[in-house]
């Protein structure tokens, strides 16, 4: 009906024909473009994720590639940093890579093999000397006491800062299990102090509260060695018990109360009258005396052989525990080859080098437990068999007669 609403001519139909595909066509364009926008920005974001993993992975590699080592084969040049006197007989060596490379860390314990050219000596002289810090990621430290021999007096007359030595990587299987939280007990006699002091360094940087006694003993205060720096680290965690023990005090310069707890020597008696119990991990190291009576001590008072751990720089150190442990008596004849010598084993001798050294024959040795490899011969025929495991790890056929006995008829390259 022609006027009415809802009517539509021809005309109109086109024109609403030309608008709805005017519509439809701005609308697939809209569509189609916000795809594009979309697959761009998929793509961007795509684009970005591998970019930043390809930076983490660059740090990944550079991260591991400036790692220190766990260590490193042979011997490795150092540059004696500082050299810090403790007291009259006792020097610090801060020793820095001269490659200038990070530092591996060490078990808090452990010890350094140096190779030593000494003057007038017809070749390298190996010696063992016990870290007496914690880890640190820029240089190690030993602390050497003066006695009579070469290396001590080579350390202490002769090298100066700046000077370059050869050294072992870090080793040694006495050291403090960080990974454990059983209290603990640490004995230092003597120049014994450095393994033990590198322990009570790494408990307090690391901040554990661990229950820690530390006991130290000397003659007097002329021997105390790293006094302010213990008692510091004492003062500063109240967990740390400090015990220092002088057997000999000067009465006209050592007080105790301000520079020592106990007018003693470090004994068994003393611990079980300050300790709660035996019920704690022991750490031990001092000269023979020292090492002898506690060891044994501390078994009379039933504290488990696993509990009782100790450092040992010459046979006298250890015969006490390798007796305890049942270590092998040894059998047979040795024939050192080198010097056309056989010789029925005694049973006397705790180790083939003592039993050489018995009969008359000059044999290499260093720190006469295990840990240096300088005793270290060719076993050219039979076996031996060792009382301790040796930390030294010996090439295969390779023996070290500090600690080995004959198991039965052998033949060393000696």
């Amino acid at each position: 009906m022609p006027g009415s609403v809802g009517a539509f001519g021809p005309l109109e139909i086109v024109g609403l024909v030309v608008v709805i595909a005017v519509l439809y066509t701005i609308a697939v364009n809209l569509i189609t473009t916000w795809r594009s926008a979309m697959g761009a920005g998929s793509a961007h974001r795509r684009a970005m994720e591998q970019w930043h993993a390809r930076v983490e992975q660059a740090k990944l590699k550079r991260a591991e590639a400036e790692k220190p080592e766990e260590g490193w084969a042979g011997f490795r040049k150092f540059k004696i940093g500082k050299k810090i006197p403790e007291t009259k007989d006792l020097c610090s060596f801060y020793l820095v890579p001269h490659d200038n490379k990070p530092l591996p860390e060490f078990k808090p314990g452990q010890f350094l093999t140096f190779r030593l050219n000494i003057p007038g000596q017809p070749k390298p002289v190996m010696r063992c000397y016990s870290l007496s810090d914690a880890p640190r990621p820029d240089y190690y430290r030993v602390t050497i006491k003066r006695a009579p021999g070469l290396s001590s007096c080579f350390f202490h007359d002769v090298l100066k800062q700046g000077d370059i030595l050869d050294v072992r990587a870090p080793g040694g299987d006495f050291f403090l299990d960080m990974n454990k939280d059983r209290p603990v007990v640490l004995l230092g006699g003597g120049i014994g102090l450095t393994p033990v002091l590198s322990m009570l360094n790494e408990i307090t940087k690391r901040g554990m509260k661990l229950e820690t006694w530390f006991f130290y003993g000397m003659k007097n205060g002329t021997e105390h060695a790293q006094k302010k720096h213990i008692e510091t680290v004492a003062a500063a965690n109240p967990n740390v018990k400090l015990n220092i023990c002088y057997s000999q005090p000067d009465p006209a310069k050592d007080a105790q109360g301000r520079d020592y707890q106990h007018a003693s020597r470090v004994t068994v008696d003393l611990l079980r009258k300050l300790l709660p119990s035996s019920n704690y991990d022991y750490y031990l190291c001092g000269p023979p005396p020292f090492m002898e009576s506690l060891v044994t001590g501390l078994q009379k008072w039933g504290v488990p052989d696993e509990n009782v751990h100790f450092e040992a720089f010459g046979p006298a150190t250890v015969k006490k525990k390798e007796a305890a442990s049942g270590a092998p008596k040894g059998t047979g004849k040795v024939t050192f080859a080198k010097s056309g010598k056989t010789i029925e084993w005694s049973g006397k001798e705790t180790c083939i080098l003592d039993f050489g050294e018995a009969n008359g024959l000059k044999l290499n040795c260093g720190c006469r437990a295990g840990n240096c490899g300088e005793c270290a011969v060719a076993i050219q025929g039979g076996e031996v068999e060792y009382g301790k495991s040796p930390s030294f790890k010996c090439d295969k056929g390779t023996v070290l007669t500090c600690l080995s006995v004959p198991k039965g008829d052998c033949t060393i390259d000696a």
